[in-house]
């Protein structure tokens, strides 16, 4: 049986002192702003929180701040697994699982390169899943970086198969292959999370599990609302999707640091210094500052329509 409530898990982003240590008084305010907003869980130690940029030991900490710190109805599945080594990643990953996380995502990239096949990915995952704890709840993550592994149907038949998955962050941003994907994981163990905010409303419709994505940074008030709401009205949440899509474009400029700007035009007190290589030495302009001042103005609007 799968207990992972529906609903949104935003994808955190990792507040950072001055010094590139973690800020965790920030994180605490954090995610007391996300579980303020209708969040369902919490997604900790992926792409946006800097797990590229961290160490092992500091991946372990962050993992076990965060469920600390979140309320206990709302359950924290994480990643962190980094490492090109099945060796290294059964290190990495029961050090993860040890932080009393509720499910352990795993990086669809991890486990073939992309010019290997399915056969491949299939014979390395099987091998990690042996030297993995059995009760431990699993999860899978299409991340884009260091290369993105969309999961073929064949994969993701595999993976009902198995029984041993039930959280799965889908990035494919593909409408026919959502569809396909709904349907072969109906009546299974897996849940799919939807990181594409342009094709929410229509994953929803066709079996996914709720939102995972970055542009619950900015307002998952407005994505909560669409999940638990978009049965029951379905001409707003049409109308909410139409401004969702439009409104994720702000994710070009500059991500996470746009997020953590306009966490502080909110009140969340913490910095806008990153870890991501990308975006370390990235100047956030006025311009920057005044296209998320604006953009945060018609998030509220809408917020305040629902």
């Amino acid at each position: 049986m799968n207990n992972i409530p529906d609903g949104v898990y935003p994808t955190m982003i990792t507040p950072f002192n001055g010094d590139l240590t973690i800020d965790y008084k920030g994180l605490k305010k954090l995610i007391d702003w996300y579980a303020e907003n209708g969040v369902a869980g919490l997604f900790a130690v992926a792409q946006s929180g800097a797990m590229f940029e961290l160490s092992l030991q500091e991946r372990v900490d962050l993992a076990r701040r965060v469920r600390e710190y979140a309320p206990k109805h709302i359950p924290v599945v994480a990643s962190g697994h980094i490492s090109d080594t099945l060796e290294a990643q059964v290190e990495e990953l029961t050090a993860i699982a040890d932080t009393e996380i509720d499910t352990l995502v795993l990086l669809t990239n991890r486990f073939a390169a992309p010019y290997e096949g399915d056969d491949i990915w299939k014979k390395n995952m099987s091998r990690l899943l042996e030297k993995l704890p059995d009760g431990v709840p699993l999860g899978l993550y299409e991340c884009p970086t260091p290369y993105k592994r969309v999961l073929s149907d064949n994969l993701i038949s595999w993976i009902v198969e198995t029984g041993r998955f039930g959280f799965v962050k889908d990035t494919c941003c593909d409408p026919e292959m959502i569809k396909r994907r709904g349907a072969l994981t109906a009546g299974s163990s897996v849940k799919l999370f939807n990181a594409n905010a342009p094709t929410l409303l229509m994953s929803m419709q066709n079996g996914y599990a709720g939102y995972s994505g970055i542009m619950t940074n900015f307002h998952p008030q407005l994505y909560s609302w669409l999940c638990n709401n978009w049965e029951k009205e379905p001409e707003k949440a049409g109308e909410l999707q139409s401004y969702l899509s439009i409104a994720s474009l702000i994710e070009d400029f500059g991500y996470p640091m746009n997020a953590k700007y306009a966490l502080k035009t909110l009140g969340i007190p913490i910095g806008l210094t990153c870890r991501r290589s990308d975006m370390r030495y990235h100047q956030f302009s006025e311009y920057d500052r005044f296209l998320v001042d604006q953009f945060m103005v018609l998030s509220k609007s809408r917020i305040a329509e629902l």
